[in-house]
Order: C-alpha cells, then sequence, then structure tokens
C-alpha cells in the first residue's frame, strides 16, 4: 500500500484499515508458527503498512 494512497482515506476509513490489517498480520503469524505460511516477507510488508496507516492517523489528528 502507498503513502499516497493513505493520505487520501478518511479517519473512520484509516481505523478500518488499521484493524483489518493487524487481523491480517496475526494470522499471517499463526500460519507462519504452524509452517503453513508461503511468503515469510509479507510478514514484514503488513508490520509497514500497519506503521503507515498509524503515522497517517497520528498527523490527521494534531492537524
Amino acid at each position: 500500500m502507498k503513502a499516497t494512497e493513505i493520505r487520501q482515506m478518511s479517519s473512520a476509513e484509516l481505523e478500518k484499515k488499521l484493524t483489518e490489517l493487524k487481523n491480517e498480520l496475526f494470522n499471517l503469524r499463526f500460519q507462519h508458527a504452524i509452517n503453513q505460511l508461503d511468503n515469510p516477507h509479507r510478514i514484514a510488508d503488513v508490520k509497514k503498512d500497519i506503521a503507515r496507516v498509524m503515522t497517517v492517523l497520528r498527523e490527521k489528528k494534531e492537524a
């Protein structure tokens, strides 16, 4: 997910996206623990997306 896409979202959409990403990260970690994960790099990608969403949310709350 690109930062420009994230910045165009509203705060409510960002909150929803953050919840979805956290659920996805949980599922990926679970799959990784039981050795069913095809692409382990996806975990890092989801973590970075979570950080991007949290950064934009913080910026919007400060503004």
